[in-house]
């Protein structure tokens, strides 16, 4: 069996799950007709909706550490949503509001004996990033956002340098919050530590 099993719509709405998980047909199906709003509520860990419409909207993430969920939105519009695995208690994903800085497709990380962070995109120069990786259904990380794999491959192919981030612990889903702006304390963050990264 495929590590990822995935069935799409005509409409180009997308489920995944890692091997070990059952497939139930019909319940795949019921969630592919579900409004993407809907059924970004129903998804198991390692499960995602995916249902682009590709327009030329800017595209912005928000993470969900109540839900343990991340939504994908065009403008106003959420294209996708997955489920999450974000930092266990001592290793908190900070909260904030992100630009994504740097991507790399295949990426090992320097703190952590080498792991593999496939589709990486880092949120802070000091360890946080998105990524495929080990998705249980709780936080389980060291601070990072991990995704299913399928899931970081579709946002890697959306997004760009500057693309915005917001983790949160109080957003449950469905509308689009207000477009995320930087905050001004993690602006200075992220350029100090930049500045000092090209010295």
């Amino acid at each position: 069996m495929s590590r990822i099993v995935q069935s799409a719509t005509a409409m180009g709405l997308m489920f995944a799950l890692f091997a070990g998980q059952p497939v139930w047909a019909a319940s795949a199906a019921a969630i592919a007709a579900m409004p993407i709003e809907q059924a970004a509520t129903e998804l198991s860990p390692n499960q995602f909706v995916w249902k682009d419409n590709g327009s030329s909207e800017p595209v912005s993430i928000v993470i969900s550490l109540l839900e343990q969920r991340a939504f994908v939105y065009r403008g106003a519009t959420m294209i996708a949503a997955t489920t999450i695995s974000s930092g266990k208690d001592g290793k908190d994903t900070p909260l904030g509001t992100y630009p994504i800085l740097q991507k790399n497709a295949v990426h090992k990380s320097s703190l952590y004996d080498d792991a593999s962070m496939p589709f990486m995109q880092r949120l802070t120069w000091d360890g946080i990033a998105i990524h495929a990786g080990r998705n249980p259904g709780f936080p389980a990380s060291h601070g990072c956002i991990r995704v299913p794999l399928g899931f970081a491959k579709q946002l890697f192919g959306v997004t760009t340098l500057g693309t915005t981030v917001t983790v949160t612990d109080d957003f449950e889903g469905g509308v689009a919050p207000e477009p995320p702006v930087a905050d001004q304390e993690t602006a200075i963050a992220n350029l100090r530590q930049s500045v000092s990264l090209d010295r």
